[in-house]
């Protein structure tokens, strides 16, 4: 959890390395971020877990570099890591594949570059300890002409060819995807949106949850006047003003009362279908809700959060959605629960998944896991969107992105 004046790490470009034991990708990242950021020994397998840290990378901006396990560590432990190394390209936005100018690429940076291609990352090359020999082999070049790849020489021991790296990362990563708005694009400068962030037994305390946060700095990055209050204000706020707001967004679990309260010519939707629309996927999830008719007695039902969080006794995954579901179709399922980065595999023991507004995950993440849904022939909705269908407001919830 970021707090209150960094940028969140969903909101930052994730830059990944790759590479077998002992090539130095934890000297590169030390050496490319100037920082001691991971642990550099020369017994190998030092790193066994992936290390993330938040930086700025100029002109990239605010970014999260990912060192992760050699590609061919050993054992059930080692095989193990592999996968935990493998499983972060389902976040990395640009990989860096790091090979030993002592060693020459063989299958495991074979199999890791196929990995890559097939999720369509895009990848930066790179032949560490250059100060040991700037000269290419002919077998590096032969791995290169075969994988159509090309090595660029760095060396962190002495810093050459890290700017060319930095170059290379700013060429291949796709910014547009990290320049998603919230809801800036939904409103003009002077605009007024209401925020309603009921304060309940669920909201942190002395501060209010991210999304929150992000659209409310959102609303002012536009020029837009925002106005916060709980949902038991709303009328008293509404009264107070002389002419009409252009959006209330409420949090999601005060949706139906929020419908009650707020004019029918008012624009209305939450930060949980905003966010859908953030990480880029809302009409796929949108088209997720035709499934919920078609549930049938018993199915197998998982309901997914991006974060981890101490649960309450009234909790939103775990108590009031199970009970929302069960209402709207008066059938009984049985639920299955997962949270933060761990994603189940096995999908297609699944009939329907319901995902949080996923503020926590960078959309590549959020992406992969709708694409993974999509595979099995698993329907998917996020809070927001099956909270406003099971309340007959997620008509009206929509209007703002046709208005």
């Amino acid at each position: 959890m970021s707090t209150m004046n960094q940028t969140p790490r969903s909101d930052r470009i994730h830059i990944a390395l790759f590479g077998r034991r002992n090539v130095g990708k934890s000297s590169v990242i030390n050496a490319l971020t100037k920082q001691e950021i991971s642990i550099v020994s020369d017994v190998k397998g030092t790193t066994t877990d992936p290390v993330y840290k938040a930086m700025e990378i100029l002109p990239l901006g605010p970014v999260v570099i990912i060192d992760t396990p050699g590609l061919d560590d050993e054992g059930t432990l080692g095989e193990l890591r592999v996968q935990r190394t493998y499983d972060v390209l389902n976040k990395t936005d640009c990989a860096i594949l790091v090979a030993d100018v002592n060693q020459t690429p063989g299958k495991w940076e074979e199999e890791a570059i196929h990995r890559i291609r097939e999720k369509k990352i895009p990848m930066v090359c790179v032949v560490n300890k250059s100060d040991l020999s700037e000269e290419k082999s002919e077998a590096l070049m032969e791995f290169e002409r075969r994988l159509g790849v090309t090595f660029q020489f760095v060396s962190a021991q002495s810093g050459v060819g890290l700017e060319k790296l930095k170059e290379a990362l700013i060429s291949n990563i796709p910014q547009a995807e990290h320049q998603r708005p919230i809801v800036s694009d939904l409103i003009q400068p002077g605009d007024v949106v209401i925020l309603v962030i009921p304060i309940d037994e669920a909201a942190p305390k002395g501060r209010v949850i991210l999304p929150q946060q992000q659209t409310l700095r959102d609303i002012l990055d536009r020029g837009a006047i925002a106005m916060a209050c709980q949902d038991t204000e709303l009328k008293q706020t509404l009264a107070s003003l002389k002419t009409k707001p252009r959006l209330v967004v409420t949090d999601s679990q005060a949706f139906e009362q929020v419908a009650r309260d707020t004019p029918d010519d008012v624009l209305l939707t939450s930060f949980s279908i905003l966010f859908a629309r953030h990480k880029g996927e809302l009409n796929r999830l949108m088209e997720g809700v035709e499934a919920l008719r078609s549930l049938k007695e018993g199915d197998h039902i998982l309901i997914a959060e991006g974060c981890t969080h101490h649960r309450q006794c009234n909790d939103i995954g775990t108590v009031k959605i199970p009970k929302m579901l069960k209402e709207y179709t008066g059938k009984n399922f049985e639920f299955e629960f997962s949270s933060g980065t761990r994603f189940p595999q096995n999908l297609q023991e699944f009939a329907f998944i319901i995902h949080c507004g996923a503020c926590m995950l960078n959309p590549r993440e959020m992406q992969w896991r709708m694409s993974k849904a999509e595979e099995a022939g698993v329907p998917m909705v996020n809070y927001g969107v099956f909270i406003a269908q099971v309340k007959g407001i997620l008509e009206r919830s929509m209007q703002i992105f046709r208005s």
